[in-house]
């Protein structure tokens, strides 16, 4: 049986988002944490952001605190391996059509417990050097996504509103949206919440944080 149907894809149409969960097998997923386990044990010795690592203020040599390892597809080939995974690209094709699929760039967000930094409210789109925006974003969930740790947020149908501006007051390019300037009604966000190896899709337009 498909992981997605002509239903799944209708409403990623008119949501701009949709969740399948199954997508990543518990063997993976236990490799996958395995792996984060030993990249977080060796960010000890890391004293700034590098090409792999992305650290919180609070990282420590005795508190490893790790905010995004940097392109993992290319860190462990585990990674690599789920990105071509079989199931995974049947739902991506389904979703992107004739455009078909193509891997732009890969992360690792974490949010350790209690110091774990937000993402601003932003569109994906303001980062993307691209002029179709037939594109979109997929979280790979290595645990459970609940209302106590953070998940993702999105608002239903902000894909088809317009690019918002992603400069703060200095004019300079800060990657995040004045939700008091933009005016949208951010109560109507949308909780991805899904248990763990479910894997969210959403455009590239649609407005998340």
């Amino acid at each position: 049986m498909p992981d997605i149907n002509h239903e799944g894809v209708s409403l990623y149409r008119r949501d701009g988002v949709i969740v399948v969960e199954g997508l990543l097998d518990a063997p993976m997923r236990g490799q996958m944490k395995q792996v984060l386990a030993q990249l977080i044990e060796r960010a000890r010795t890391v004293r700034a952001h590098d090409e792999v690592y992305d650290l919180e203020p609070t990282h420590s040599e005795q508190q490893p605190r790790v905010r995004r390892i940097k392109k993992p597809h290319l860190v462990h080939p585990v990674f690599a391996e789920f990105s071509r995974s079989p199931r995974l690209l049947a739902v991506l094709s389904a979703l992107l059509g004739p455009s078909g699929v193509r891997l732009h760039n890969s992360k690792l967000n974490l949010k350790a417990p209690e110091v774990g930094s937000p993402v601003e409210w932003h569109q994906d789109w303001a980062f993307y050097p691209h002029t179709n925006d037939d594109v979109l974003a997929v979280g790979v969930l290595l645990d459970d996504a609940t209302d106590e740790n953070g998940p993702l947020m999105v608002l239903p149908g902000s894909h088809r509103w317009p690019t918002y501006d992603h400069h703060g007051g200095d004019g300079r390019f800060c990657g995040a949206m004045d939700p008091r300037r933009d005016g949208l009604d951010f109560s109507q966000a949308r909780p991805l919440l899904a248990p763990a190896g479910s894997c969210s899709f959403h455009h590239v337009r649609a407005v998340h944080g």
